[in-house]
């Protein structure tokens, strides 16, 4: 079949990209390269079944591409992540993530979709009783950026009912993998991963306590893949391990991965970062058949070892 992928030359997008090809899709890849790489395209380009435009997601571009190659499905990755920069600025969040999403919805609908896969985040469910948090546990944004998501999601409901547009919502977890950039507030993994191959230091905050569930990006792409069927028509899918990782065990464990001593510097906790964080993935297991196969220290292992070849390319 075909898909377009919007945000599909960032971290998620192009790994999701290259999953796409390597199960036997025609690809288009949409970015407008803000945030996301070409060079992460790069061996995407060289297959017959790709194409790459850049163009952001609100231009009215987007709904003549998608009129053009007609996909049968969309997902949609295309978004501003940070949190921070939601709190800042939430005029410039709305415009990206929820007059982007209502573009892309439309184009799908014209276009003749199938189905959009959406990514969603765990921001929505702000800070829940229990963890880890079920997929039907009720929304509680407490961010711009969470807000967004959660609008969302309302409009893929909407648009389900009143067009017919089938949709998967898929909440991650905090992904990390290849590709990922050490800049911004998300990657912890990747600043990690960063300072500790090029001997910079290492922050942690507060006492280190705070948890997160990690899931590795090669299974979060196959999440995705697996909702471009037939299956989980409108559905919310928490996307994660169920593993809560504090972050000082969290740099101990990549600390081993890159061989170096586990020594981290220390700072005051972060005004507003949530304690604790994991979520339930029993309903993408029952509707997807998806289950998280990486376990965190592979999955660190093979992030390093991607790293470092990275490192050593640029030096070269």
């Amino acid at each position: 079949m075909r898909v377009l992928v919007t945000g599909g030359a960032g971290f998620i997008g192009s790994n999701l990209v290259d999953r796409l090809l390597g199960d036997g899709h025609e690809v288009v890849a949409v970015d407008d390269l803000s945030s996301g790489s070409a060079a992460n395209l790069r061996a995407a380009s060289s297959s017959p079944r790709f194409d790459f435009q850049e163009l952001d997601v609100r231009e009215d571009g987007l709904a003549e591409l998608a009129g053009r190659v007609r996909p049968e499905v969309v997902c949609h990755l295309a978004a501003q992540i940070s949190v921070r920069k939601s709190v800042a600025d939430p005029v410039a969040d709305a415009r990206l993530n929820v007059e982007g999403t209502v573009r892309v919805l439309e184009a799908a609908r014209l276009a003749g979709a199938r189905k959009v896969v959406f990514a969603s985040s765990v921001a929505l469910y702000g800070r829940p009783a229990a963890l880890p948090v079920p997929s039907d546990a009720p929304a509680d944004p407490r961010s711009p950026y969470a807000a967004s998501k959660l609008s969302g999601e309302v409009y893929l409901s909407t648009y389900r009912a009143l067009h017919g547009l089938d949709y998967t919502a898929l909440v991650l977890a905090n992904v990390y993998g290849p590709r990922q950039s050490p800049e911004g507030e998300a990657g912890v993994v990747a600043i990690f991963t960063d300072g500790l191959l090029n001997g910079s230091p290492t922050v942690v905050y507060g006492d280190g306590g705070q948890t997160r569930d990690y899931v590795y990006v090669e299974d979060v792409v196959d999440a995705f893949a697996r909702a471009t069927g037939e299956g989980a028509s409108g559905l919310r899918l928490n996307i994660g391990t169920g593993a809560e990782t504090t972050d000082r065990d969290l740099h101990t464990l990549v600390a081993k991965a890159v061989g170096v001593a586990d020594d981290p510097g220390f700072a005051p906790p972060r005004l507003g970062d949530l304690p604790a964080m994991s979520v339930d993935p029993a309903a993408a297991r029952e509707a997807l058949g998806w289950t998280a196969a990486t376990s965190l220290p592979d999955g660190l292992a093979k992030t390093v070892a991607w790293a470092r070849a990275r490192s050593l390319s640029h030096e070269m």
